[in-house]
C-alpha cells in the first residue's frame, strides 16, 4: 500500500515563518503610523492628495468665492515671507523718485492681489515674549543684518549666536538711548501726564521707543521700508509700536493732536523744505503745548547752516513755537496753546486753514495751512495728575459728534471692562499675561478694547484701527492717550508679516458689507499675513457672520472654537476664537 506523501517537516515552517514575519511587519508599521510623525506625513499626504479637488484656483476668477465656500488656500513661494503688498519694491519702481513718493503706500489693484498664504521664514521660530523681546530676538526671525553691520560700532544692534541683541544704541546716543532720554527729561517733562503719546519718525529699531517705556510713554515708531530691511520689523519683533510709514506727498494715517512728543534723530526729512509742508504735517499731528525734538542735521551742524536757520525761521517766526533748548546736536521747540502769536506775524504765511478737516488723514495730500488750534484751552486733560484719567474722561471731539449721547461714552467704557473680563475669566484667554503684547482692535470706535486693557494692567499695547469706511473716531482714541490709525481693510496693513499676537474684530458686518470693493476673504487671508503662527483671533459677530467667516478659517488653516459672549447680549452675538496653525512651507524654489 502505498501511503500519502506528507511535505517536508521544513517546508511547513517556511510557511509559518513567512505568516509570522508578516503579521509582525504589519504590526512594526501600525505602531510606526500610530506613535510616529510619520503617520502624521502620510495622512497630511494623503488629506493632500484627497483635497486636490478642494483647493481654490488662484488663476480663476472666482477665487475668493472659493474661498469663501471652505476651498484651501496655498502657500505663496517662500520668497515672499517678508513680503507687504503695498510696499512692494518691484511695484515701486513705476512711480517717481520726487519727494520719495514711490516709498509711500501703492497697494496692487484686486486683479494683482496675493491669492496664496505668506509662509513664515523657513527656520522660523515663535518669538521671544515679552519683556525679555525687548532686548533680544531670534535672529532667524528676521534673518537681515545689514544694520547689524553698518551700525555696529553704534551700538543699534549686534548679532550673538541665535539671537539679536538691542543694546539701546544709537547715531545720536553716544551715552545710550536711556542717557539720551534722561537728558531730553531736562526739559520735556516726561515721566508726567503731559507726555503720554510719541512719534518717533525715521526710527532705527525703536530705542528711543523702547527707553520712553521707563517714562510710561506710548512711542508709534515709523520708517519706510528702506535698504536696511526691516527696521519696523525690527521694532515689532521686539514688541514695540510701529507702523512703515513716511513723510512724503500725503498725510500720516493719523488725526490731528494725536501725540504729545514728536521727535527725529537723524530721520532725514527735510522739514524746511517744499514750502514747509512737512513741519505743517508734524504741526497738525502735535497737541498745543506738546513738543518737537530734533537731534542731528542740520542742528549745528558746520555744513548745514543756511538749512538750520530756514527751519528755525519756518518753526519759531512763521509757526510761532517757542525754543525750549538746543543742546550741542539737539534742538526743541514746544507748540503753542492760543492763537495770539498767529495774528501778529509780520506775514501770515502759512495761512490758517480756513476749511479742513484736520482729522481727515486717510489719502489725503499734504497741506499748506495750519491746523486752527482748538478754541477752548487746549490742556484741560493733560493737566490732570494721571495720565490714566484721560482713559476715563469724556474727550472733548466725543462730544463734538452729531447726534452724540455723552452717556454712550461711560456705558462703552463698562461694557468693555465686562467684555475683557469675560476673555479672561470664562473663555479663558491669555490677558494679562506675556501670551499677547502685539495687539490690534480691527474696528476700534472709541479705543474702548484697549482703554480696558490698560486699566487692568495687562503688558500688551493696542493699535487702534478705525475703518476707513466707517465715521472717523480716531481723534476720540488718541484723545484718551491711545494710539490709533485709519485703514482701508479692501487694502493692505503697512507692516511686516507676522507681527501681531492677536487680532481683535468687533463686528466684521460694520465694514465689509457696506462697500463690496472686496469680500470677507480678502480681509481674513490679510490678517493672516500680518497674524503670528500660534496667534489668537477674536471676532464679536452674528451667528450668520460667523457662519462664514468660520468656512474661511478652515481654507487659511486656523483651528476655532465659538463661543456664547458674555450675559447681556440675547444670543445676538458670538465670539469667535480661533488660532493660526504653525506651519511652514516647502522649500522647492532657489533663495
Amino acid at each position: 500500500m502505498t501511503g500519502k506523501k506528507e511535505k517536508p517537516l521544513g517546508q511547513q515552517w517556511k510557511l509559518l515563518d513567512v505568516i509570522s514575519f508578516t503579521m509582525m511587519g504589519a504590526l512594526v508599521a501600525l505602531f510606526l503610523l500610530i506613535f510616529t510623525p510619520l503617520g502624521d506625513s502620510l495622512a497630511e499626504s494623503g488629506q493632500r492628495y484627497l483635497d486636490q479637488d478642494s483647493r481654490a484656483d488662484p488663476s480663476g476668477s472666482g477665487f475668493w468665492e472659493q474661498v469663501e465656500s471652505g476651498f484651501f488656500v496655498e502657500s505663496c513661494p517662500v520668497r515672499l515671507t517678508d513680503f507687504m503688498p503695498c510696499h512692494d519694491p518691484k511695484r515701486a519702481r513705476s512711480f517717481t523718485k520726487e519727494r520719495n513718493h514711490y516709498r509711500e503706500r501703492h497697494c496692487p489693484p484686486s486683479g494683482e492681489k496675493l491669492k496664496c498664504l505668506i509662509p513664515p521664514p523657513p527656520d522660523y521660530q515663535i518669538p521671544v515674549r515679552w519683556p525679555t523681546s525687548l532686548r533680544k530676538i531670534w535672529f532667524n526671525n528676521t534673518p537681515h543684518n545689514n544694520i547689524a553691520e553698518l551700525k555696529s560700532d553704534q551700538g543699534w544692534m549686534l548679532q550673538e549666536d541665535d539671537y539679536f541683541m538691542f543694546p539701546g544704541g544709537g547715531t545720536m546716543f553716544p551715552e545710550g538711548a536711556d542717557g539720551y532720554v534722561e537728558n531730553l527729561a531736562k526739559y520735556i517733562p516726561l515721566g508726567t501726564s503731559a507726555i503720554r503719546t510719541a512719534l518717533d519718525i525715521g526710527c532705527g529699531v525703536a530705542s528711543f521707543g523702547a527707553s520712553l517705556i521707563k517714562k510710561e510713554v506710548l512711542t508709534m515708531s515709523i520708517a519706510p521700508r528702506d535698504s536696511f530691511k526691516a527696521q519696523i520689523q525690527f521694532a515689532l519683533e521686539r514688541g514695540l509700536p510701529a507702523l512703515v510709514g513716511i513723510f512724503s506727498t500725503q498725510r500720516l494715517p493719523f488725526p490731528s493732536s494725536s501725540f504729545d512728543l514728536i521727535h527725529c534723530s537723524r530721520c532725514l526729512v527735510p522739514f524746511a523744505a517744499y514750502n514747509g509742508s512737512y513741519f505743517i504735517e508734524v504741526d497738525r499731528l502735535l497737541r498745543p503745548g506738546g513738543y518737537f525734538v530734533i537731534s542731528g542735521s542740520p542742528v549745528n551742524y558746520a555744513d548745514k547752516e543756511r538749512e538750520y536757520e530756514a527751519l528755525r525761521e519756518l518753526i519759531i517766526e512763521k509757526m510761532c513755537y517757542v525754543a525750549v533748548a538746543t543742546v550741542e546736536k539737539t534742538a526743541i521747540w514746544q507748540k503753542p496753546t492760543n492763537k495770539s502769536c498767529y495774528r501778529s506775524r509780520e506775514k501770515q504765511i502759512p495761512t490758517l486753514c480756513e476749511v479742513d478737516d484736520s482729522d481727515n488723514a486717510w489719502n489725503v495730500q499734504l497741506g499748506d495751512c495750519i491746523t486752527p488750534l482748538p478754541a477752548t484751552k487746549a490742556d484741560d486733560l493733560l493737566e490732570k495728575s494721571d495720565w490714566r484719567k484721560r482713559l476715563e474722561t469724556v474727550p472733548k471731539r466725543f462730544s463734538e459728534l452729531p447726534n452724540i449721547d455723552l452717556d454712550m461714552f461711560g456705558r462703552d467704557r463698562r461694557r468693555w471692562r465686562h467684555r475683557i473680563r469675560h476673555y479672561k475669566e470664562t473663555l479663558k484667554l491669555g490677558f494679562g499675561t506675556s501670551q499677547y503684547r502685539n495687539v490690534m482692535d480691527m474696528n476700534a470706535l472709541y479705543g474702548g478694547f484697549a482703554a480696558s486693557l490698560i486699566a487692568v494692567d495687562d503688558p500688551a499695547w493696542v493699535m487702534n484701527v478705525v475703518p476707513a469706511s466707517l465715521p472717523n473716531t480716531l481723534g476720540i482714541i488718541s484723545d484718551r492717550g491711545l494710539l490709533g490709525v485709519l485703514h482701508d481693510w479692501c487694502e493692505a496693513f503697512s507692516t511686516y508679516p507676522r507681527t501681531y499676537d492677536l487680532l481683535h474684530v468687533a463686528s466684521f458686518q460694520a465694514f465689509t458689507t457696506s462697500q463690496k470693493r472686496c469680500s470677507l476673504a480678502e480681509v481674513m487671508v490679510e490678517m493672516d499675513r500680518i497674524l503670528r503662527p500660534q496667534g489668537t483671533v477674536i471676532i464679536r459677530d452674528t451667528p450668520t457672520m460667523l457662519a462664514r467667516v468660520s468656512k474661511i478659517a478652515k481654507a487659511i488653516q486656523w483651528t476655532y472654537e465659538i463661543f456664547d459672549s458674555e450675559p447681556g447680549n440675547g444670543g445676538k452675538v458670538r465670539i469667535f476664537v480661533a488660532t493660526k496653525q504653525f506651519w511652514k512651507a516647502e522649500v522647492t524654489e532657489s533663495q
